[in-house]
């Protein structure tokens, strides 16, 4: 859970706790958020793990099965959460997310309204963004997944940093008591121009807004709906590529007969101008080379400021 040290700011500095909320880590791609409970254990491929053996651990530790396996327990940041939550609907992911908080100028103290919950990615993010003091009001017009989002942020430890409401902001819009209140506002709806002019209303003057869309139609009606009471309108598309960095031992003594495997399309690290290249034959090189799960298209962020009025 994101903790809340004595002067309420998030820290993971202690150690782990009966009851804490811990990820459990196996690898990048395999992880899993586990309640720590004095008497339970958990089991996987690597073993049995106890978990009171977990308590008194600082979080990162790495701890071992009764057969030797072992795993990192580590904490439940918003980036890990990210990986590991329920996914009741399309999730933001942290290359969109990092960007939203930082064109939405989000800092602690700023309160934020956002639309819909959805599975609670991007707030989580936005409040670590805002903690100590700022807060996030969500709304979502699904009650069954509202709840659900309510109980992930009591489990996380946000819930005094995080209202949850149920509400159809397209067809609503936002409560009237956050008029002229918020610094930002995020958008994530099937017809956000609809829910354009309630944002305006809630924002400071000078405050920002995003919405985020997967077709370039909506932003394109978006845009039309956002000229009227906003300007530095702008949308971006973030495409993230990963890298995958591994040692290969590669053999230059074998002839080239035409049998041999080629070692895919990489950028090898250089030896030492100092070392022979002859000596450095057989001895290992760092390959890296584009991950095979890239991830393409997510959606499109679209970006304004409230004008001012003088």
């Amino acid at each position: 859970m994101l903790l809340m040290d004595s002067s309420k700011k998030i820290s993971f500095a202690r150690c782990i706790r009966d009851g804490d909320l811990v990820i459990v880590y196996e690898r990048h791609d395999t992880m899993k958020a586990v309640k720590v409970c004095e008497n339970s254990v958990l089991q996987n491929r690597f073993g049995v793990f106890k978990h009171s053996d977990w308590i008194g651990k600082p979080f990162g530790s790495k701890v071992f099965s009764s057969k030797g396996g072992f795993v990192y327990l580590l904490a439940p940041t918003p980036e890990l959460w990210t990986l590991v939550l329920s996914h009741r609907t399309q999730i933001l992911y942290i290359a969109d997310i990092s960007f939203v908080i930082m064109y939405l100028e989000v800092v602690p103290g700023c309160l934020v309204l956002e639309s819909g919950t959805g599975s609670g990615s991007l707030t989580t993010s936005l409040a670590r963004a805002v903690a100590p003091r700022g807060h996030v009001y969500t709304f979502d017009f699904h009650e069954q997944r509202a709840a659900s989002a309510r109980e992930d942020f009591e489990r996380t430890g946000i819930s005094n940093l995080v209202t949850v409401g149920v509400r159809d902001i397209q067809g609503e819009g936002f409560p009237d008591e956050f008029s002229g209140l918020a610094d930002s506002v995020f958008l994530d709806l099937p017809q956000p121009w609809l829910a354009i002019p309630s944002a305006r209303n809630m924002l400071k003057q000078d405050g920002t807004l995003c919405s985020f869309s997967p077709c370039i139609e909506q932003v394109q009606r978006s845009c039309e709906t956002l000229r009227s009471d906003f300007t530095d309108i702008r949308t971006f598309e973030i495409l993230l590529r990963s890298y995958e960095v591994r040692e290969w031992k590669l053999d230059h003594s074998k002839p080239d007969d035409g049998s041999s495997v080629a070692c895919p399309p990489c950028k090898r690290r250089q030896p030492s101008s100092e070392v022979s290249v002859v000596d450095n034959a057989n001895s290992p090189a760092v390959m890296a080379r584009p991950s095979a799960e890239t991830r393409g298209h997510t959606g499109y962020l679209t970006f304004a400021r409230r004008k001012c009025v003088t």
